[in-house]
């Protein structure tokens, strides 16, 4: 029996084959989302290793962080960068609890997610998920979960305004486009939590932080963020 359910994954990869998102190799089995060789050459920002990092830098002194990380150095329009726009923009759901998934083995053995009660991915307003078709975040967390079997929570905070994108504001315009966006949902099952904010790219930090303000309702709530990219400024 193991013989033959080996020879059927075989036939599938063979029939259905799955290549790199980056150099468009083949890959040797489903579920990988880059070769060895993209891998190994991904401007990894290795955060989860590193509690004192840029990026948890930024919200220190604004509410109860533990810890941030990113997996990888986003510059606009490199190649990496196009994963993300695959699965943010271009229906690639599987991509994106792939990368959720890859990103949590790569970090698992070094204790990041230690502790952590719950995944709360960051909402997205109703409108904006009608014409996406799915949260790009949410895929993310799930894929994440899958590794590390933390439980994802996705009612626990809503987006109540709608705002367009954030591309071409400054860091300014983006923290005040963002004030009062979201709001906490559900709110005592999270007293004396510790949770991790799940998005897909961290710029100025001010869609983190404004969904992390949100959550400061609830008492003893302790936060952390994990995100795919930060923009490697």
């Amino acid at each position: 029996m193991k013989r033959i359910k080996e020879w059927g994954i075989s036939l599938k990869d063979w029939l259905f084959p799955h290549y790199c998102n980056i150099c468009g190799n083949r890959l040797p089995k489903e579920g990988q989302v880059l070769c060895q060789s993209c891998l190994s050459k991904m401007p990894r920002t290795k955060y989860h290793t590193w509690p004192d990092n840029r990026m948890a830098r930024q919200f220190w002194g604004k509410f109860p962080m533990e810890r941030a990380a990113a997996w990888f150095f986003y510059s606009q329009g490199s190649s990496y960068a196009h994963i993300i726009h695959l699965f943010k923009y271009k229906g690639r759901k599987q991509l994106a609890i792939d990368v959720g998934r890859m990103m949590a083995i790569e970090m698992l053995s070094s204790g990041f997610f230690e502790g952590i009660d719950c995944i709360i991915p960051v909402p997205l307003h109703n409108k904006r998920q009608r014409e996406r078709g799915y949260n790009q975040s949410e895929l993310l967390a799930y894929g994440v979960s899958s590794v590390t079997h933390i439980p994802v929570v996705c009612d626990a905070v809503e987006r109540i305004r709608y705002t367009e994108t954030q591309t071409q504001r400054s860091s300014k315009e983006r923290f005040e486009n963002m004030q009062n966006v979201f709001r906490s949902r559900k709110g005592e099952p999270l007293v004396g939590k510790h949770i991790l904010l799940v998005d897909d790219v961290m710029t100025t930090s001010a869609t983190l932080t404004a969904c992390a303000d949100a959550l400061q309702v609830v008492p003893g709530i302790r936060v952390s963020f994990l995100t795919v990219a930060i923009a490697d400024h």
